[in-house]
């Protein structure tokens, strides 16, 4: 090999060192599983859940879908057959349409105990790798996607997969790092929000009747923030606490 080229490429192996100092601190995560809805309906729920049909949902004068309600039931891969003094529910879904299509049926937040029942938005904490989702499944040709709400106000949509299958499963989707998490300034991290669930039919499958239930939904999600001098002046509620505090000249 001749002396310039082994030069060069000592150059660019120091170079590549350099760089991953300089950003060793960026690429250290801090994975954490955080479940942001258990579904179980009880004096600690901060939210409660909303359906809404599109067009072809079944109403009549005497009934209308889609319809909800929270169960006693519970997908056993996760809890068990008889949990010992768990008050465990599960959200259940029963949806009609009067014709076969591409129908959706959409499941939000609203906070609990609101009675005009106005759609919120549930905070991510960290910057999201995985959302998972229990979902039961009795084999039609459904699919289900989940909406995020980015800091730009964008809105984006997650394909968590089909539910032609019976039962229980655990639905799982990558989070694309497409989405921003971070922005340049400070603070730099910017979760996501949760908006919604959308069910959607395929247009060759029955709609005429159907169940289907909701259990315990969970993100991985990286929590690690490197140490800076000053860091607690570019948290939000510390910076609202020193100003209120210190008053305005």
């Amino acid at each position: 090999m001749k002396r310039g080229s082994f030069r060069a490429i000592c150059l660019i192996f120091l170079a590549c060192i350099a760089v991953l100092a300089a950003f060793g601190d960026e690429q250290a995560v801090a994975l954490e599983s955080k479940i942001l809805e258990t579904f179980d309906h009880n004096d600690e729920s901060q939210y409660d859940w909303k359906l809404e049909g599109s067009k072809f949902a079944t109403k009549t004068d005497e009934d209308s879908f889609p319809k909800a309600t929270y169960v006693a039931t519970w997908p056993a891969a996760l809890f068990g057959s008889n949990p010992d003094g768990a008050d465990l529910k599960s959200f259940g879904i029963w949806g009609r349409f009067d014709r076969r299509g591409y129908n959706w049926v959409d499941v939000y937040p609203v906070a609990a105990g609101d009675e005009e029942g106005k759609a919120t938005e549930i905070p991510i904490p960290g910057r999201v790798r995985y959302l998972d989702l229990w979902v039961w499944g009795s084999n039609l040709d459904y699919r289900i996607e989940a909406y995020l709400r980015d800091y730009q106000g964008v809105i984006h949509a997650v394909d968590l997969g089909s539910i032609a299958y019976e039962g229980w499963r655990n639905l799982q989707v990558a989070i694309p790092k497409n989405f921003p998490q971070v922005k340049r300034v400070l603070p730099r991290l910017a979760p996501l929000t949760f908006v919604k669930f959308r069910i959607w039919t395929a247009p060759t499958e029955q709609v005429d009747n159907f169940y289907i239930y909701f259990d315990q939904l969970k993100v991985l999600t990286d929590t690690f923030e490197a140490p800076y001098d000053g860091d607690a002046l570019a948290n939000p509620a510390r910076v609202q606490e020193l100003w209120n505090s210190e008053g305005g000249l």
